[in-house]
């Protein structure tokens, strides 16, 4: 009876119509995504500072820079790239770094977002679309693949977000600190001309900054001449760390790693992001079979915040055995 009504029989044949183009939209769809998942990861082109143009001709003068200028030129940076690079007006006049005679402490709320649901599956899908060349370098420096993921997803969101501030500016007024009259400035700010504990701090924090950040100013001037680039041009994060690993420029001259054997290395390559994240951890004595507390000390090396370890060690976890949340 069924069979003998046209309406009934019409829209039988509508419906089988409307589910074949829906399937054969969706092999399309199917067909597009794995062919797109068998892609390599693309490097992305390095973030540069803007150029400095034939309207911002360089600045004249130290302007505030001479006692760290003087220093570089000392230990054997020519003077005429000194004095232009911190003459670009890209790099601002220093005006003066305030900074604490106690040790700032880092709160776990920055990593918070990694460990909900949505940072979960970035790192679960930085392992995916970095499959190649994570693996890769796994079998090269013996890291798994998840531990890096985990890394560069909490460094840059796994390239996503590397930063755009000037390297060499940051780096180098944080090598300030114990400029005198800067170091003076902060002594009576917080009166430790008078208070002996208080100037015996902001001594040691001084030294600290002065011991972390010159070598990294030095540093970018090293990068320069192998890269053949322009000092100013390198760009990062307001912390002075770049590419997708965030290296500071120290660990770039120490630790960067040729990943798909081009001869060159740039951070912004996944293949070199890859190499040269897992041979850092390599060289600070990961190996296969290390405990947990083992484990949290090498990753220590990499960033000095038992937040930061939590975080990179959960993602890692979630990333190999497939959950999205923790307990």
């Amino acid at each position: 009876m069924d069979a003998s009504n046209p309406s009934r029989r019409s829209g039988v044949k509508t419906n089988v119509s409307r589910r074949l183009r829906a399937c054969l939209g969706l092999v399309v769809v199917t067909s597009a995504f794995l062919a797109c998942a068998k892609q390599q990861p693309r490097a992305r082109r390095a973030p540069r500072a803007p150029a400095r143009s034939a309207a911002q001709p360089l600045v004249p003068g130290d302007r505030g820079w001479g006692w760290l200028k003087d220093r570089l030129v000392s230990d054997g940076v020519p003077r005429a790239q000194v004095e232009r690079a911190f003459a670009d007006p890209r790099i601002p006049a220093f005006d003066g770094l305030s900074f604490s005679p106690y040790q700032p402490k880092e709160g776990g709320h920055m990593y918070r977002d990694f460990l909900g649901p949505f940072g979960t599956q970035q790192a679960r899908q930085c392992r995916v679309d970095w499959s190649g060349v994570l693996e890769s370098a796994e079998r090269r420096y013996r890291v798994p693949a998840s531990v890096c993921a985990a890394i560069m997803t909490v460094e840059t969101r796994c390239g996503r977000n590397a930063g755009r501030s000037v390297v060499l500016y940051r780096v180098a007024r944080l090598a300030m600190a114990s400029e005198p009259d800067n170091f003076d400035r902060n002594m009576r700010r917080w009166g430790g001309d008078t208070d002996p504990d208080i100037g015996r701090r902001l001594q040691a924090r001084a030294r600290y900054l002065d011991d972390t950040f010159y070598p990294e100013v030095k540093a970018v001037f090293e990068i320069a001449r192998r890269e053949k680039i322009d000092p100013v041009g390198l760009v990062g994060s307001g912390a002075g760390a770049f590419g997708y690993p965030q290296f500071l420029p120290t660990s770039y001259i120490q630790h960067a790693a040729d990943g798909n054997g081009d001869g060159h290395i740039s951070l912004y390559d996944p293949a070199d992001a890859a190499a040269s994240c897992a041979n850092y951890l390599a060289r600070h004595g990961w190996r296969p079979g290390l405990s947990e507390q083992e484990q949290r000390a090498v990753i220590w090396r990499y960033n000095r915040s038992d937040a930061y370890i939590d975080t990179v060690l959960t993602l890692a976890h979630r990333i190999d055995d497939g959950t999205s949340t923790g307990n």
